[in-house]
């Protein structure tokens, strides 16, 4: 069976169970493929969607919210569900905050979560020094009419350690990938950082969190407080080698096979 998508992107498998692909701020789709193959070469059908106000441009993604979003997932579990027996979701940063919400809401459906790189402001080691400033004070900030008007440039790494692999990203930036991010898009990324931490310690979906050492753009701090904070059984595990990007970078085989360990271990409430 297939799922009909234009933007996203459906891989069907041969072990009956599905893994629902997630991206990030600004990104898209074709940023999931290289953890995508992995999971489709060990049995899962893996389908990738398009979220809300993405797939287009910076004045596109303004009109949303992480609300609009989390409702792309909450489809795309559904579609996903109706052709396999069992349903996984995993995301990078922001998508993966949306796997989670997205499987709390829906008790039973989505089995277990992997959140790769999480983050709740951008404050790692190559973040410019006022973005972590600027942080605390974003409600009133999203106030200022101009600040939805703005946008804000990536990171002269692009979130990835490997050049070869940081190449590769900037060929992909015609499949949707938004050069900049606006200023609203990262307002509703903090909103939804604020919501999910209300909602953590109610949490019981069985999730994993990976997240790389050395990731430039948000602090290992985060995965850490997850970890701490939620309310379901989870496991921490950290990357070496790699930057924010760790679904992309040099170790994403390592991201597949313990998403997939993950997953495989309990369906994956037998696990603990």
């Amino acid at each position: 069976m297939q799922i009909a998508d234009p933007f996203g992107f459906f891989m069907e498998g041969t072990n009956g169970r599905g893994v629902l692909l997630v991206h990030g701020l600004t990104g898209a789709p074709a940023e999931m493929r290289l953890v995508a193959r992995q999971l489709h070469r060990k049995g899962y059908s893996v389908y990738a969607p398009l979220l809300a106000g993405h797939g287009n441009d910076a004045q596109t993604l303004r009109k949303t919210s992480w609300q609009d979003w989390l409702v792309s997932v909450q489809h795309a579990a559904d579609r996903l569900a109706g052709c396999t027996s069992e349903v996984f979701a995993a995301g990078i940063c922001v998508g993966g905050k949306l796997a989670m919400f997205a499987a709390h809401q829906r008790p039973g459906m989505i089995k277990a979560v992997a959140i790769y790189s999480p983050c709740f402001r951008y404050d790692g080691w190559n973040v410019p020094f006022y973005y972590p400033l600027l942080s605390p004070h974003i409600g009133w900030l999203a106030r200022v009419p101009f600040l939805d008007r703005l946008n804000f440039s990536e990171t002269s790494a692009l979130g990835i350690k490997d050049e070869r692999m940081r190449r590769m990203m900037e060929t992909i930036s015609g499949e949707g990938i938004i050069a900049k991010f606006p200023g609203k898009g990262l307002v509703e990324m903090y909103r939804l950082g604020r919501a999910l931490k209300r909602e953590l310690p109610k949490m019981r979906t069985p999730t994993l969190i990976l997240h790389a050492k050395e990731d430039d753009l948000s602090s290992p701090s985060h995965a850490s407080y997850i970890s701490s904070h939620i309310g379901a059984p989870n496991e921490l595990r950290w990357i070496d080698d790699s930057y924010h990007m760790i679904h992309l970078d040099r170790q994403h085989r390592y991201v597949a096979d313990f998403t997939a360990d993950f997953f495989e271990a309990n369906n994956a409430s037998n696990r603990f």
